[in-house]
């Protein structure tokens, strides 16, 4: 794949990035550069391999999905400035 002056204009545009006339080339130059990796890493043999989510092998932390402080509403309100029949009130923000 290969970008055009246009295209660099237009993903200028899209990123909202004010660009020169005398920039476009040495983008489009830069632009293509990462395609062409990018296109060379689709070449690579994968078959077999796991995906990682980091280089050292490590078990992803988790923790129990327990309720802990559910039924507490008074103390949570407690917290509030301003509380009517166990909720909180906030003042109005949209007319």
């Amino acid at each position: 794949m290969s970008v055009d002056a246009a295209t660099v204009r237009r993903i200028a545009h899209l990123a909202r990035i004010a660009v020169a006339d005398d920039e476009i080339e040495h983008l489009r130059g830069e632009l293509n550069a990462m395609l062409a990796f990018v296109e060379q890493l689709s070449e690579v043999d994968v078959e077999g391999v796991e995906p990682m989510t980091s280089v050292t092998p490590m078990q992803m932390k988790k923790r129990v999905d327990a309720i802990t402080d559910g039924d507490n509403v008074d103390a949570i309100l407690q917290n509030a400035p301003v509380t009517q029949d166990g909720y909180f009130l906030v003042p109005k923000v949209v007319e």
